[in-house]
């Protein structure tokens, strides 16, 4: 199982929307298939490995990171494959989340005489599909916040500059988040403050993630970086805002931009009902890469699954902007618990994955 967990990794920045998965088949102790689903619309990891392996598959053991599928889709469904192929028993790691569709894998391989048995490495199953996972049981994209600060906590200097807190390291490693993401969202602020591209830079990666401005008062410049022409052509651009007082909405859709107007009842931007289209769209995970006030907007509504905090060795002063702009907590109980989930240097700066506690 480990073996089709690395496999289904190969997946990390090319599956969207659809999981990532890996299987191995084994027979007598010894692996003789070995498959892994690249890309939404192509084969799935069973029909990989039952292919590497043949023939000799009948009687074998199939490892499988997911519940085999049970229903046609854009390919026929895997259980299918498997049963065909005369495998004896089936070692799936985690049952699939969607509520539609979860059990009727395993019960389709039970009824044809196959055993199954269900778990085995369940949590680094979950792990490697947080956002298929949030989707089907959340109706939302998981969101990772990923923030960059000094060690007393500071995104920016008084006057708005931030560039660069982190190193070359750090800032290398932010585009691996970028690239195994369905779509990279910002703020207002942060496209004013430093007019960013927002895509992803990684060498042998083309998918373009799509980019989200959360603008409530479409204050977006038409000439900013995110709207040329040239970016527009490899990643779209989304624009949630909440009222166009200045009139600009037909002129941003003429510069290619998509605008989705989502007003709550305080004038500003419905970031749950955001979250809940971008579902809709096939979005799965999202990476927030925003200042102060969209982080701690979106904190407050609880819609941050996992922090990537990156401190940089600097003091930036008490009058740089912090990190997450939330309202004044007067007791201690009301602090939000973080549980750390991994904590390591990169380059001369600090990485601490993170995520928040749910109070009971």
């Amino acid at each position: 199982m480990s073996l089709a967990l690395r496999l289904a990794e190969q997946g990390l920045y090319t599956t969207q929307p659809n999981p990532r998965v890996g299987c191995v088949i084994v027979k007598e102790g010894q692996v003789i298939g070995r498959g892994a689903h690249l890309k939404a619309g192509e084969p799935h990891a069973e029909v990989f490995a039952l292919r590497e392996a043949g023939e000799v598959a009948r009687g074998a053991d199939a490892y499988v990171t997911l519940e085999p599928c049970n229903h046609h889709g854009r390919t026929p469904p895997c259980v299918d494959a498997l049963i065909k192929a005369g495998v004896k028993r089936v070692v799936i790691a985690m049952q699939d989340p969607n509520p539609l569709v979860s059990g009727r894998g395993q019960n389709a391989l039970l009824q044809a005489g196959i055993e199954v048995e269900v778990g085995l490495m369940e949590k680094e199953a979950i792990a490697l599909n947080p956002g298929f996972v949030s989707v089907m049981t959340q109706g939302r994209p998981f969101v990772r916040s990923k923030i960059a600060a000094s060690m007393d906590g500071k995104t920016a200097l008084s006057n708005g500059q931030s560039q660069w807190i982190t190193g070359a390291g750090a800032r290398q490693d932010v585009q691996h988040w970028r690239a195994q993401v369905s779509a990279i969202m910002t703020g207002i602020g942060t496209v004013l403050a430093d007019n960013p591209s927002m895509t992803v830079r990684l060498e042998g990666v083309s998918r373009q993630p799509l980019r989200i401005i959360v603008d409530s008062q479409l204050q977006t410049p038409l000439h900013c970086k995110m709207l040329s022409s040239e970016r527009l052509q490899q990643c779209p651009l989304l624009i949630a805002y909440a009222s166009d007082p200045q009139k600009i909405a037909e002129q941003l859709i003429a510069k290619g931009a998509e605008l989705l107007q989502l007003p709550n009842v305080q004038g500003r931007v419905d970031l749950n009902a955001l979250l809940q289209a971008l579902a809709q769209r096939n979005i799965t995970e999202v990476l927030l890469e925003a200042g102060q006030g969209l982080n701690g907007a979106m904190q407050q509504a609880n819609l941050i699954d996992e922090f990537i905090f990156y401190f940089a060795p600097k003091l930036m002063g008490s009058a740089g902007h912090n990190m997450l702009a939330m309202d004044a907590f007067t007791a201690m109980s009301q602090a939000v618990d973080l549980q750390l989930l991994d904590v390591r240097q990169v380059g001369q700066d600090i990485r601490v994955r993170a995520k928040p506690v749910t109070k009971i």
